[in-house]
């Protein structure tokens, strides 16, 4: 299939609509160009089992030197999306490199350490919890995402990680602006630029001051083996942990609370149920409504054809998980529909392959305790707005809604 033949398809910067656009990149086939930003020109692969092989084929980099357009000077630092793709860390590394990187990830966030979070997660759940009616308007409503789904993944990811107090506003601030896709090129260099010196000094401060969190564990590694990890890696490797420890949960929360309260035969399971409906709330939102609706990049090392379509060497590749989450191959013919009772084949929500989310134990985690607390807590939670005045987060990555606001009582 000649290249002038492939539809191309203009994906929204803002993210109004990733469900919508995700259902036309299926229709359109499995396998899409795509126009970014600043007139860049990607693919897009809408099909589970076609991504699947992609994630997992050595013939693909996820080392953004392999990119023809920042090779050529067509994607520079100032491009709106550039914080998601050119890091130094084990999201772009392949083969060896990927590996060094990443066990100094799992050696140091493992399963002990994630299940140690657990009475920790379910203390800042109840204060929250108790704090919410607090923050009710004269209108009774108040936004769940602001002052709870935001909030709960930063506590938890900001304490494991030892960061002080004084910085998380900025950190929370810089890290939202990553993920945005309406920055101009100045805010764009200006975040880039604020975020690194914050986690800097924040490698800094630990090295003086280390303590029982993830980034003293990784200093250590560090000071053990210098060849181990350089200050670059160091500070990307921070930047991935937080990425991944944050906007994934955060979203996962709200998109979960929202989907139980448009769908009331669902909720109504959930919440006459236990541990394992909460689970399947867990799982079907992970499918059915990502955190993440399209993820950059990876880069064919030679020309390599995918279902009849020939990807060049050196173009980008994004993994759609809106749309592969609703692909009716992988989950049926009822995949449209939110339904925590399906039997849960395998999402893509956290990625997939030697690449897949090493925060994704941890989002579980928070979602399994955070979100059936809300309906323990709030039986007769509703949302305050019709579902479709919902604003959505302005991202081409990030799939949610940038405020959740609801009543905790009816009236």
């Amino acid at each position: 299939m000649s290249e002038s033949t492939i539809p191309l398809v203009e994906l929204d910067p803002v993210g109004r609509d990733h469900q919508g656009e995700a259902a036309r990149l299926r229709e359109l086939g499995p396998v899409v160009r795509v126009k970014l930003p600043g007139d860049v020109i990607a693919w897009s692969i809408a099909d589970h089992a076609l991504l699947t092989e992609v994630i997992n084929d050595p013939r693909f980099s996820k080392n953004w030197q392999n990119w023809n357009d920042i090779q050529s000077g067509h994607v520079g630092d100032d491009w709106p999306l550039i914080g998601m793709v050119k890091v130094t860390n084990m999201l772009t590394a392949d083969g060896s490199e990927h590996r060094r990187l990443r066990k100094l990830v799992t050696g140091t966030l493992t399963p002990r350490r994630v299940e140690a979070l657990r009475p920790r997660v379910e203390e800042i759940v109840t204060r929250l919890l108790d704090e919410l009616p607090g923050h009710v308007d004269e209108d009774g409503v108040v936004d769940l995402r602001k002052y709870y789904s935001d909030v709960v993944p930063v506590l938890v990811i900001s304490e494991l990680m030892g960061l002080p107090e004084e910085s998380r506003p900025d950190l929370k601030a810089f890290m939202d602006n990553v993920f945005r896709s309406d920055l101009t090129p100045e805010q764009v260099l200006a975040n880039q630029m604020g975020l690194y010196q914050l986690l800097a000094n924040q490698v800094q401060y630990r090295r003086e001051h280390p303590g029982p969190d993830l980034t003293s564990a990784l200093i250590a590694t560090q000071a053990e083996d210098p060849q181990a990890v350089s200050d670059e890696e160091l500070v990307g490797t921070l930047l991935i942990m937080l990425g991944a420890g944050q906007e994934t949960t955060v979203a996962l929360i709200t998109n979960a609370v929202r989907a139980l309260c448009t769908h009331p035969d669902q909720r109504k399971i959930a919440v006459a149920g236990g541990p394992r409906e909460w689970a399947g709330v867990v799982e079907e939102t992970l499918r059915w409504d990502a955190p993440i609706g399209n993820f950059p990049f990876r880069y064919p090392l030679e020309d390599v054809e995918i279902a009849g379509v020939t990807i060049p060497k050196g173009e980008a590749v994004m993994a759609p998980y809106s749309a592969v989450g609703r692909d009716e191959k992988q989950h049926g013919a009822d995949a449209g529909e939110f339904d925590i009772t399906r039997e849960q084949r395998k999402n893509l929500a956290f990625g997939g392959g030697a690449h897949v989310c090493v925060g994704a134990a941890l989002g579980r985690m928070e979602g399994n305790l955070a979100i059936p607390a809300v309906f323990e807590r709030f039986p007769d939670i509703e949302l305050a707005v019709d579902e479709n005045d919902l604003v959505p987060i302005p991202s081409l990555f990030s799939n949610s809604s940038s405020t959740l606001p609801v009543r905790l009582t009816k009236i």
